[in-house]
């Protein structure tokens, strides 16, 4: 099946679905017993040997991933109506597709690892611990909002567990990943950072010069490239001479993996530790796809084809891919996880009510945790010529 977007076909997007559903069972009726689970696809890797396609999991964290990213799908979606509804104000950028990168990268990890994104981060904040109410209290500005309010869709933040933030400027979280990554090991501890990027920012500069930094120094650093095909409404192809972002680093290593498969990302993450904690950095290229727009000013069908996105949403899908998985296991019936998808609308819309009643943040707020005392509003008061004469 191939798709036309342009002059070129687009049939390397679909793969199939069915595919992923090769396991073996060993115990059906322990939640927490091994299945065995093969990729649907291979991992492909540059200067590196790619891990094993073949994946253990159990009953318990397959239900964990479909529970978990059946909240997030139904989050975004929530937030697209909120946003035309226009109380979610600014930029507002949607994650639906996507939600097998931040499920996987999750299981592989600790809340000790640090993730540092761009500004699709809603559903990263979820998989790192923050909760509904929080989420959609920032979207909408309030008080209660994972940023007070403050940061909107863009600036999601939980530092308690390792998530240092979405990021407005295309690219610039990337050095700051470095950054912690370089703390780390200052501080000799055994973790690392994920600096997340998408492919519309692979050809910046000063990605390119952290990472030349963190492969000086051996940083326990992962670079982590969301491709899902468009910068913006850009396809990768008129961007990009080499699309195949695991091999940009050269003399990094580098993987491919598919980024809709929850269940490889978590290979791939486990294996990325593994290596940066030992070697220094190395690159993933999460092959991914967004349903939504750029953000919810793009329609996202006129650089693409509404055919293109439906068949996506029908071989690839990272949800239906792990209820497929939990179908073949006998894990739970189809009624119980269209029950369960139920419940996390209602648990999705208890939240929106509840940070609707959350409060503005108060005016006096809007200069904190922006200006170092003495550098801020302050100079430019009465007080400005004594600040002045404090200054080097």
């Amino acid at each position: 099946m191939a798709l036309s977007t342009g002059r070129r076909t687009v049939n390397h997007l679909l793969k199939p679905l069915t595919a992923a559903v090769s396991a073996t069972r060993h115990v059906s009726s322990d939640s927490t017993a091994t299945i065995t689970v093969e990729t649907s696809l291979p991992f492909t890797g540059h200067k590196i040997d790619p891990p094993s396609r073949t994946i253990e999991t159990s009953a318990n964290e397959l239900m964990t991933f479909f529970k978990d990213m059946a909240e997030m799908r139904r989050m975004e979606i929530a937030a697209d109506s909120l946003y035309k509804a226009k109380l979610i104000r600014g930029f507002c950028h949607l994650y639906d597709g996507q939600e097998a990168v931040a499920i996987g990268m999750e299981a592989a990890i600790t809340k000790k690892d640090c993730i540092i994104t761009a500004y699709r981060d809603h559903c990263i904040f979820l998989a790192r611990g923050g909760g509904l109410y929080e989420s959609f209290a920032e979207l909408m500005g309030r008080k209660d909002g994972c940023s007070k309010g403050k940061g909107g869709s863009m600036h999601f933040y939980k530092k308690d567990s390792g998530f240092y933030g979405g990021h407005g400027i295309v690219g610039a979280q990337v050095p700051l990943g470095i950054g912690l990554a370089f703390a780390q090991k200052y501080s000799k501890e055994e973790h690392v950072s994920f600096a997340m990027y998408g492919d519309g920012a692979a050809n910046q500069g000063q990605l390119f010069e952290a990472l030349n930094m963190a492969a000086l120094w051996d940083l326990p650093a992962i670079l982590v490239c969301e491709n899902n095909h468009y910068g913006m409404g850009t396809a990768e192809w008129r961007a990009a001479k080499s699309p195949a972002y695991y091999k940009r680093g050269d003399y990094v290593p580098g993987l491919k993996v598919d980024g809709m498969d929850a269940l490889a990302v978590k290979q791939a993450c486990k294996f990325a530790k593994e290596h940066a904690l030992k070697n220094g950095p190395i690159i993933l290229e999460m092959d991914t796809y967004r349903y939504h727009g750029h953000s919810m000013s793009d329609p996202g069908s006129t650089y693409r084809t509404r055919d293109e996105i439906s068949g996506v949403r029908q071989e690839r899908d990272p949800i239906e891919r792990i209820r497929k998985l939990i179908l073949a296991h006998d894990i739970a019936t189809e009624k119980e996880l269209k029950d369960i998808e139920k419940e996390k609308r209602k648990i999705v819309d208890e939240a929106i009510a509840k940070a609707k009643e959350s409060p503005m943040p108060d005016p006096s707020e809007l200069f904190t945790n922006v200006y170092v005392k003495g550098f801020g509003v302050e100079a430019c008061g009465a007080d400005r010529k004594e600040v002045r004469a404090t200054l080097p």
